[in-house]
């Protein structure tokens, strides 16, 4: 499998001044260094579906923005489809596509029609070929009442549909995706994941994807790189760090009563207080059904909402698993 990125030892290091009292109890300027990334190394092969996680201030953006030549590094280096991302920003432009998804790449008081017209110029692509695409997606992301809708009277779901296929109608090899479904509800994340899942699968596309959502790791991505303090942490295929690490969910029980006591092997009480009680259970020892069977059996029972644990727990988790073997 041919490498469509490669990253040796890279750094990025952010140095800004920060006032200070001085000697003679005036105030003189300190400087401060931090390095975002630091010493990262890793290669990704055509086709591959990576995800690249971490606690919130690790380094994943800024990998992602010096991968597709937003940043410079302080030091080592980055190959990206054969070219050096911060010397040939305009030449990996027409390969690659983008979604940042705090930012959008549309213009908002324009239809969203508009937006994926002026695209086409800007990327200079053939008619029919940039129409057969769009006619695919708007069938696959069902955007045909979106067209000539302004970006701005979006929800947001609508808004990441559009962005998604904006970043894709110049036909990229490679997709960079960051954080593509934060604050989306349920029915819009499935949404988009199956189509980057898909499209990337049947296109043979390479994809490099940060999120905190471990449903994204899980159904989109077959390998995941673990950052933390700038530095890759773990690096293996999601099958092997499903198994050890995302092995668990988040049952929360409402109930009339005072309290729901569920006692099963593989069930462990996070939290509890008067009507209500949060288990962690590990799926590898029981399923969640049979645990909220026996919570029903229990009789009182007016919600229950099954989650993923938080993405920092997992990090957690897979962090001290590292050190412990080094």
């Amino acid at each position: 499998m041919s490498a469509v990125i490669t990253i040796a030892n890279l750094r990025k290091r952010y140095s800004y001044a920060k006032r200070g009292r001085g000697l003679l109890g005036g105030f003189s300027p300190q400087h401060v260094s931090i390095d975002a990334v630091d010493g990262v190394s890793f290669e990704v092969g055509r086709g591959e579906r990576v995800a690249v996680i971490g606690p919130n201030g690790a380094g994943k953006s800024t990998t992602l923005k010096i991968l597709s030549g937003i940043l410079e590094p302080t030091s080592g280096e980055a190959s990206v489809l054969g070219l050096t991302p911060w010397r040939d920003r305009k030449a990996l432009a027409y390969k690659i596509g983008v979604v940042f998804g705090q930012r959008s790449q549309l213009w908002g008081e324009l239809p969203a029609r508009d937006s994926f017209n002026q695209l086409r110029h800007i990327y200079d692509q053939d008619k029919a070929v940039f129409e057969r695409r769009l006619g695919e997606m708007v069938e696959r992301f069902a955007l045909a009442d979106l067209l000539d809708q302004p970006v701005h009277r979006m929800s947001l779901g609508q808004r990441m549909r559009c962005e998604i296929t904006a970043s894709l109608l110049h036909g990229p090899g490679l997709l960079f995706l960051d954080e593509p479904t934060i604050g989306l509800d349920v029915t819009a994340k499935a949404a988009i994941r199956d189509f980057i899942r898909d499209h990337a699968r049947d296109h043979g596309q390479t994809v490099l994807l940060t999120s905190h959502d471990t449903r994204d790791i899980e159904l989109v991505c077959d390998r995941v790189i673990v950052v933390n303090a700038g530095q890759v942490v773990v690096d293996q295929p999601t099958g092997q760090l499903r198994k050890r690490f995302l092995g668990r969910k988040v049952v929360t029980v409402l109930s009339a009563g005072p309290q729901i006591v569920v006692d099963l092997p593989g069930v462990t009480r996070r939290a509890s207080e008067a009507h209500a009680v949060v288990l962690d259970v590990d799926t590898r020892l029981i399923r969640v059904e049979q645990v909220i069977t026996a919570a029903l059996a229990q009789g009182g029972v007016e919600d229950i909402t099954i989650e993923d644990p938080p993405m920092e727990d997992v990090i957690h988790d897979i962090y001290a698993s590292a050190l412990a073997v080094r």
